[in-house]
């Protein structure tokens, strides 16, 4: 379905479309808190991580209330973290983005539901080092069973899923074995499996190439500012998840550039 085949005028179904991906980003940030805290993510109440003070609906509004309160908390005025309204607006950029690729669709919906599995990973992954379980093994048959909605054959999807697990299953294997340090964490190696299912194989190994080289640079920046050494662990994931966005766009563009100069 078009967006202009949509029963409003275009600006306010792109209006729709930025508070429906808000209203998405504020669950997430439900889940990026609880999720590795181990709470109850569904059921339970919003409230002040501070005083726990339920916060009220008019104060839970995505990015507004966050500025109209100032950032704090009506009750405890504790500081709300900023991370809350970035979250909220990438998600909805997010949700704009793909809503303009592909429609109003099925396969919207599909790569959508992977943009923000990836949004959520990469603030989880910054703030406790882990990837959820609950979040790539799901994510994983997820995009194997959306296959037909989306961009890869079934064969593709298996086989991406296959080659992201095992390739970084692999390099972490040989890190270890040569430095004594554990190169490649299992979250890392399920979340390359989650990928691989949803962008096939050839998006896999640009996901994991464009994801290596953004933690070498952030290695290297490192390094640089006197923070790290060459054995500073860097959470991978946060890497390999804007590479998988980049891919999931403009993947095939990088594809066919790189065959044109190939085959020229």
């Amino acid at each position: 379905m078009k967006l202009t085949d949509f029963p409003l005028p275009p600006a306010l179904t792109w209006a729709f479309v930025a508070t429906f991906g808000a209203i998405l980003g504020s669950f997430l940030n439900v889940v990026i808190h609880r999720l590795p805290r181990k709470k109850e993510i569904v059921v339970t109440p919003s409230a002040c991580p501070a005083c726990g003070t339920p916060i009220r609906p008019w104060d839970n509004i995505p990015i507004v209330s966050w500025l109209l309160l100032g950032g704090k908390c009506r009750s405890c005025k504790a500081g709300i973290s900023i991370r809350y309204p970035l979250v909220e607006a990438a998600a909805s950029l997010l949700t704009l983005l793909v809503v303009w690729h592909y429609g109003l669709t099925v396969t919207a919906l599909a790569y959508l539901f992977f943009c923000l599995a990836l949004l959520a990973i990469t603030l989880i992954d910054l703030e406790h080092r882990i990837i959820p379980d609950a979040i790539t093994i799901p994510g994983t048959v997820i995009g194997l069973l959306l296959v037909r909605w989306t961009e890869v054959t079934w064969l593709e999807a298996v086989i991406g899923a296959a080659a992201g697990f095992g390739v970084l299953l692999f390099v972490g294997l040989v890190y270890e074995k040569v430095t004594g340090i554990e190169g490649m964490g299992g979250g890392d190696v399920k979340m390359a499996a989650m990928m691989g299912a949803f962008l096939g194989w050839k998006g896999i190994v640009l996901t994991i190439f464009f994801g290596s080289f953004l933690g070498s640079l952030a290695g290297v920046i490192t390094m640089a500012r006197g923070k790290g050494g060459r054995r500073t662990a860097l959470p991978f994931g946060t890497f390999l998840a804007p590479a998988a966005v980049f891919v999931l766009f403009l993947g095939q563009t990088v594809i066919d550039w790189y065959l044109g100069l190939v085959w020229r």
